[in-house]
């Protein structure tokens, strides 16, 4: 075991978010943005941007690994650029105002289906179809949960449809 892989979690986390240099077995050198450190293999994944606005991912193996230098800080924009990596296209942040009206329309229209739903929690945010099935925000076909998979797929597949007529 290296230096390295002998480090914590706590440890490895002031790298993330930071342009790094990796010395590694071999005299291999690696540079990039730490997006995390992987705690059971001590692995770093690096991200570096190329034109076009692509991104190349490289993993540094935890037992490779003989010295990390910090190059740079990661300013605010940096660190929105990093997390957004691996989030799909369309995904985005939405505000609460619009969580609210997109909950309120399907849950309308879940009701004028004649579909009964009522919202749960303290800030009423998870609507729930039947008391057998929960939808949470963005309120999309992908959250919904639910233990018996025939009403799962049925109510999925009514807001599949439903959002498809949205658009």
């Amino acid at each position: 075991m290296n230096d390295w892989q002998r480090k914590s979690p706590l440890d490895w986390e002031i790298y993330v978010n930071k342009m790094v240099k990796v010395a590694a077995i071999e005299k291999h050198e690696y540079e990039g943005w730490v997006l995390t450190v992987d705690p059971v293999s001590a692995s770093i994944v690096l991200a570096t941007f190329l034109e076009n606005e692509k991104v190349s991912i490289s993993v540094v193996l935890g037992h490779a690994v003989h010295e990390v230098k910090i190059l740079k800080e990661g300013d605010d924009e940096m660190k929105q650029r990093l997390s957004c990596i691996f989030s799909p296209e369309e995904s985005k942040a939405y505000i609460p105002e619009e969580l609210e009206k997109r909950k309120n329309n399907l849950k309308t229209w879940l009701e004028t289906n004649h579909i009964p739903v009522t919202e749960q929690g303290e800030s009423g945010r998870t609507l729930c179809v039947a008391g057998v099935l929960t939808i949470d925000p963005p309120y999309g076909p992908e959250e919904c949960s639910s233990s018996n998979e025939i009403i799962l797929s049925r109510v999925q597949g009514l807001i599949q449809g439903y959002l498809e007529k949205q658009q």
